[in-house]
C-alpha cells in the first residue's frame, strides 16, 4: 500500500551494510561483496569507461550492478571517470534474509556519489523508497511516497509490550521486483489508501498488546483481500495463539509474531530456526 501513497511505519534494523572505496590510478573498478560470515560472495572487474564487465563470478548480479552504476553516472556524469579502484561492501546480516541488501547498497552509492538516493532507486530497482529512508535512519519513522519527494517524519514507537514481539524468517527470500510488478496491476482506491494509513497510525498509538494484535489481524485481512492471497498465519501457522503479520512483500522474508517466552520454541519446532527478538532486530 505504501507504493500507492499510504502512510507506513518503518523501523530501521540494527544490522546494515557498509561500503568502502579505495582509489588507484587504474582504469578498472574491482568490486567485492562480503557477507556476514566474512566470505566473498560476489566479485567483478569492470571497465571504467562504460562499466563493461571483464570478469565476474555471477553474471546476473553483475548485470544488475552495471545498471545501477550507469544510473549513478546518469545523475552525476563525472562519477568514476578519472580513477579506478576497489569497492568492498560488507553485510552485517545473512544476505538471504531480505533485510535490505539492495536498499542499503543504493543508499551507500548515493551518499558516496552525492546524488538523490530515491531517484537512483527509481532508476534501478524501483519500489516505494521506505527502505531507503531506513538505511540512514536512527529511529522509527512514518514514510509516505509522493510524486516528487517522499514525506519522512520521525515518530515515537517504543511499545511497552516489545518483549512480546518476535521476527521469524520464513526460510525463503521474496523477489521484491516481481512483487512490485504484480502489485502494480491491482486496482487500489483512495478509500483503501486512507484505511491503510489509518491502521498505520493506530499501530503507533497502541499501548496494549491485545489492541496491537487486533490491528495486525485487521491489516492482514485487509491486504489478503486486495492481493487474493491467504494470510501466512492461516497458511502455515493456523494453530498459533498470537498474531502474525507479513512484512515486506507477502510470501517471504520475515514475519512479525506476537507471543511470549515459548514463542521461539514454537517456530523452531516447525522448522523456522531464525527467530529474533525486537531488541535483537530493531534500533
Amino acid at each position: 500500500m505504501v507504493l500507492r501513497g499510504s502512510d507506513a511505519l518503518a523501523v530501521p534494523t540494527k544490522m546494515g551494510q557498509s561500503l568502502k572505496f579505495e582509489s588507484n590510478d587504474s582504469k578498472i573498478l574491482k568490486w567485492e561483496s562480503w557477507d556476514s560470515n566474512n566470505q566473498l560472495w560476489f566479485n567483478a572487474t569492470l571497465n571504467l569507461e562504460d562499466f563493461r564487465i571483464s570478469n565476474t563470478n555471477d553474471s546476473e548480479i553483475g548485470i544488475r550492478l552495471v545498471q545501477i552504476l550507469k544510473a549513478v553516472r546518469d545523475q552525476k556524469s563525472n562519477f568514476l571517470r578519472e580513477k579506478g579502484g576497489t569497492v568492498k561492501t560488507h553485510l552485517e546480516f545473512d544476505r538471504h534474509w531480505g533485510l535490505g541488501t539492495s536498499s542499503t547498497l543504493i543508499s551507500n552509492l548515493a551518499r558516496w556519489s552525492e546524488i538523490d538516493p530515491y531517484k537512483l532507486l527509481q532508476n534501478s530497482f524501483g519500489g516505494s523508497g521506505y527502505d531507503i529512508a531506513c538505511a540512514t535512519a536512527k529511529s522509527p519513522l512514518i514514510f509516505r511516497k509522493q510524486p516528487f519527494e517522499p514525506h519522512v517524519e520521525t515518530c515515537e514507537f517504543d511499545p511497552p509490550f516489545k518483549s512480546s514481539l518476535f521476527f521469524v524468517y520464513l526460510n525463503r527470500k521474496k523477489n521484491s521486483r516481481e512483487a512490485i510488478e504484480a502489485f502494480k496491476k491491482q486496482n487500489i482506491g483512495e478509500e483503501q489508501i486512507a484505511y491503510a494509513s489509518k491502521l498505520t497510525r493506530a499501530v503507533i498509538r497502541a499501548h496494549r498488546l491485545s489492541e496491537f494484535e487486533q490491528i495486525l489481524n485487521e491489516h492482514e485481512d485487509f491486504i489478503s483481500k486486495i492481493l487474493g492471497l491467504v494470510p501466512v498465519k492461516e497458511k502455515l501457522f493456523s494453530d498459533f495463539q498470537g498474531a502474525i503479520k507479513s512484512l515486506g512483500a507477502w510470501g517471504g522474508d520475515f514475519v512479525l509474531a506476537t507471543g511470549n517466552e515459548h514463542t521461539p520454541e514454537y517456530f523452531k519446532n516447525k522448522g523456522f530456526k531464525v527467530v529474533m527478538t525486537y531488541e535483537e532486530m530493531l534500533r
